[in-house]
């Protein structure tokens, strides 16, 4: 059966690699760093990954990627993706055809009916950014299953404690009420800083680091929203907002707190290892559980100031036991981490993100390592 020739730059993969290219002429160069770094990478390519793979309506980067690369986060490096093309990609379609070339070690992305542009008998097409609306072209398919993780996005989830101290908070409702539903008034203080659509959520369960027992975050129960309806006079010697309640989840109560809205979530990431090197852990397991599956959520006590962005996938390891050598007067040792999976960060807040779980072969627990993939 032929073989298909395709397109992608692999990331330079150490001194011997970049010694071989300058040897070699542009075109070849290209060709040899991509064979070099898959044989010598974890990026390899999988001995039965098919000869093409063509685009449906369900398929996810991440899924695709599994059919041809060992690891998926390295789609970025078969793809030869910058760190600007990781955050607004060029998206693929149902209906495209994705070829792969053994020899080269190259992919190539086509329109099912071909296009003009040949190379080696196989048709390709070559892909522009295209305007993204509420996050994905029309019809684009999505780095991980969109369901698994939307009711994840644009609820608050967790709250930190430096904006858990800054949010305002229902002081009181009307006709001296102690919860509020639907339609109902609800009398705020705080500082709304020109927003006038806010998030109603109720502060849990407190998230400590499991390096040192620090409290980094808080998980947050979504209530329902509120809509500003006027703002204290100036004449009036108050500082009380005046509040209707839109919707909610389950009843407000006084003392709830707000967020603003926040706008759609842009949805344009891939799956990707971090930058600089992240060692992290697992703080908890959303919904209180002491363990986590796969497709479940999870949160790390790594965020934004690490470096992490949306589609960073990091190695889930159980962190090796401490014990005693008894081969060794009992010598303390501490056993090798074990690594058992990965998880897809798909939500960052500033010390803390939401990952979801993927490709695991043993359950996640609290205080499981979660680093740069090696």
């Amino acid at each position: 059966m032929k073989k298909f020739s395709t397109i992608a730059a692999f990331l330079v993969g150490g001194l011997s690699v970049m010694t071989s290219l300058a040897l070699a002429a542009p075109g070849e160069a290209a060709t040899a760093q991509a064979q070099a770094i898959a044989r010598s990478s974890q990026c390899a390519f999988l001995a039965d990954a098919p000869d093409k793979h063509e685009v449906v309506s369900g398929d996810t980067l991440w899924g695709i990627a599994g059919q041809f690369i060992r690891n998926p986060w390295c789609w970025p490096q078969v793809w030869g993706m910058n760190r600007e093309e990781i955050r607004n990609p060029h998206w693929i379609y149902p209906g495209q055809i994705i070829y792969f070339d053994r020899a080269n070690q190259r992919l190539r992305l086509a329109n099912a009916t071909g296009s003009s542009g040949m190379e080696g008998g196989v048709p390709t097409v070559k892909l522009s950014p295209r305007s993204r609306v509420q996050g994905l072209g029309t019809n684009a398919i999505p780095s991980i299953p969109a369901s698994a993780i939307e009711p994840f996005l644009s609820q608050p989830l967790i709250v930190e404690p430096s904006v858990l101290e800054r949010t305002p908070r229902i002081v009181s409702a009307s006709e001296s009420r102690v919860n509020l539903g639907q339609g109902e008034t609800a009398y705020v203080r705080g500082d709304l800083d020109g927003g006038t659509s806010f998030q109603v959520f109720r502060p849990g369960v407190p998230l400590k680091d499991p390096d040192n027992g620090s409290v980094i975050g808080y998980e947050a129960a979504f209530v329902g929203t509120v809509k500003l309806v006027r703002e204290p006079d100036d004449t009036e010697r108050s500082d009380v907002h005046t509040f209707s309640v839109v919707n909610t989840k389950e009843e407000m109560s006084i003392g709830d707190r707000l967020l603003p809205i926040p706008p759609t979530p842009i949805l344009s990431y891939v799956p990707h290892p971090p930058v600089d090197e992240v060692n992290a852990r697992v703080v908890s397991v959303y919904g209180g559980v002491s363990v986590a599956g796969q497709n479940q959520i999870i949160a790390i006590n790594r965020g934004r100031e690490h470096g992490l962005d949306l589609g960073t996938v990091l190695s889930l390891e159980r962190y090796g036991q401490v014990m005693n050598d008894r081969t060794d007067n009992n010598r303390k040792i501490k056993l090798p981490d074990v690594h058992y999976g990965n998880v897809f960060i798909f939500r960052v807040f500033g010390t803390i993100s939401y990952g979801l779980v993927m490709q695991v072969t043993d359950f996640v627990k609290v205080g499981d390592v979660a680093r740069s993939p090696q």
